[in-house]
């Protein structure tokens, strides 16, 4: 089974989380966050899988978030709300995001991907 690995080259916790992939052979599809943006759908999708929170899709410490003043609306918002923002732009997105076979993960916590994916090589 491959998965989506949805990510932004330049960063390196994205870097740190393919190598991980990459040695733990697991295989995956690479997808560039900023060139293929996930969809409103596709969020709203994962976002259920992962039985997280929505604030936990967003990139907090990221630059668009901060100038975009954000955490300060989020209050304010539905999860729609998010989702539809979220989908604007993926740079709001936190990363790396992987996504199949009933696991989606946000963000990489390599003990967190080695719970969920240990027994998944491909």
């Amino acid at each position: 089974m491959a998965y989506t690995f949805i990510c932004y080259d330049r960063c390196s916790t994205c870097k740190k989380a393919e190598k991980w992939l990459a040695d733990n052979r697991i295989g995956f599809v690479k997808r560039p966050i900023k060139e293929e943006n996930p969809s409103a759908e596709e969020l709203a999708g994962w976002i259920a899988a992962s039985g997280l929170p929505v604030k936990r899709f967003f990139n907090t410490s990221g630059q668009l978030y901060r100038s975009l003043g954000v955490k300060d609306r989020l209050a304010s918002m539905s999860e729609e709300e998010m989702i539809a923002l979220l989908a604007t732009d993926g740079m709001l997105v936190k990363r790396p995001l992987l996504v199949g076979d009933g696991v989606v993960l946000a963000g990489f916590k390599e003990q967190e991907w080695e719970e969920k994916l240990g027994g998944a090589h491909a």
